[in-house]
């Protein structure tokens, strides 16, 4: 009796369990959600719904492969937070609550009188709607987002890496990093020439905005380095594909250092979906259905993350990584030019998914070199019996 087929179908079903197991929320939420947008607005505002939705994930690619390459560091347990509790932040905290905040803070509006505006669209305050005041908020909104990415961009850039995309360029980074605090200078001197440049009046704005995006990073990330604690993976880790070509798990976090970098995450999402909030206003001015639609939006960007980590993904097409980061160093300078110009939301997505695209199809002829000097040199050694060791290093074995 062949064995064969029984085994690919356990593990076809098995693949299939994890799939909707991390996207089941997602599945269930859109139903749900665009079934209420229906029900609420009519076919009108399910449209709205539904088009936010597509929007926000089809230009949030690059931001679940950044999330992924935090998430794969800390426990099962605290995935299913970012994909559960995490969610709830980002749709009703991020996407709802905090432009509300924004708003009252830079036009110095009560908050009573911010929330009348943002119930009702038709009303003013000192002659300009909720969306016109969050659009008036955009330059320290931008400010303080390409700031907090610019640093992860420069961090990444100018930090040791044990695999090189760009070479060049990524070598050279790395040997003028080697002079202390490099990042935060430049993302400093980016602000000055923003504000100087760009900002006009608003040029007080912009630091201050900017220099709370800064401390805001390195906030995080020093109290993640604090209390971050090396862990060892449970039995619920050892379900999970093991890393591709022979590369170890990492180790999770957990305890404070877990929770520090559950915030991170939030904040890394707020950061890319502010120009987002602001721009939803084009297409409904009712923030319920904003909300609504970029948080089904959102959903599927934080499953698409568990996903990519319980894959190891990262670890099979390696250059992954690079690309998203290479997409936030994009979106910050996108952001610092869009204090004075406007740049359209779909040449933000498209320089992201771009460099996402790139990084996929480097990885994937750099496998296939991999297999190919794996398979020549086996057939110089008897019939395929023996490993050279340079190889092997060179694939991770």
């Amino acid at each position: 009796m062949r064995r064969g087929r029984p085994i690919d179908g356990g593990r076809e079903r098995g693949g299939r369990a994890v799939f909707l197991r991390t996207f089941g929320w997602s599945f269930g939420v859109t139903l749900l959600g665009l079934a209420a947008a229906g029900y609420l607005w009519g076919a009108d505002g399910f449209g709205v719904v539904l088009v936010l939705a597509i929007l926000e994930i089809s230009l949030s690619f690059d931001n679940a492969v950044i999330n992924a390459t935090v998430l794969r560091r800390m426990s099962p347990f605290w995935q299913r937070v970012f994909l559960t509790v995490g969610v709830l932040v980002a749709v009703f905290g991020m996407r709802l609550v905090f432009p509300l905040i924004v708003v009252g803070l830079t036009a110095h509006i009560a908050p009573l009188t911010v929330l009348r505006l943002a119930l009702d669209s038709s009303r003013t305050y000192h002659g300009l709607s909720y969306a016109e005041h969050l659009d008036a908020a955009h330059p320290a909104i931008a400010a303080f987002g390409a700031a907090f990415l610019l640093m992860i961009f420069l961090e990444f850039l100018c930090g040791e890496k044990e695999l090189r995309w760009l070479g060049p360029l990524e070598r050279t980074m790395e040997r003028v990093g080697r002079m202390d605090r490099l990042p935060v200078i430049l993302t400093l001197g980016a602000l000055l020439l923003a504000a100087r440049f760009f900002a006009g009046d608003r040029a007080e704005t912009v630091l201050l905005a900017g220099v709370a995006g800064l401390i805001t990073y390195l906030l995080a990330t020093g109290l993640s380095d604090r209390f971050e604690a090396v862990g060892v993976p449970d039995e619920e880790d050892a379900a999970e594909p093991a890393p591709a070509r022979g590369r170890r798990a990492p180790l999770h976090v957990a305890g404070k250092a877990a929770f520090v970098l559950f915030v991170y995450l939030e904040i890394l999402d707020a950061s890319f979906s502010f120009d987002g909030v602001v721009g939803a206003f084009a297409v409904s001015q009712d923030i319920f259905q904003i909300a609504l639609g970029l948080g089904i939006g959102a959903l599927y960007i934080r499953s698409l993350t568990v996903h990519l980590v319980r894959q190891g993904t990262l670890d099979e097409y390696v250059y992954l990584e690079h690309g998203a980061h290479y997409a936030i160093g994009a979106l910050a300078v996108i952001l610092m030019a869009s204090i004075k110009y406007t740049v359209p939301e779909v040449v933000t997505g498209l320089i992201g998914v771009a460099f996402i695209a790139l990084a996929l199809l480097g990885s994937v002829l750099r496998n296939r070199r991999l297999v190919d000097l794996e398979g020549d040199d086996r057939d110089d050694q008897d019939g395929g019996v023996g490993e050279n060791p340079v190889v092997s290093r060179s694939i991770g074995l």
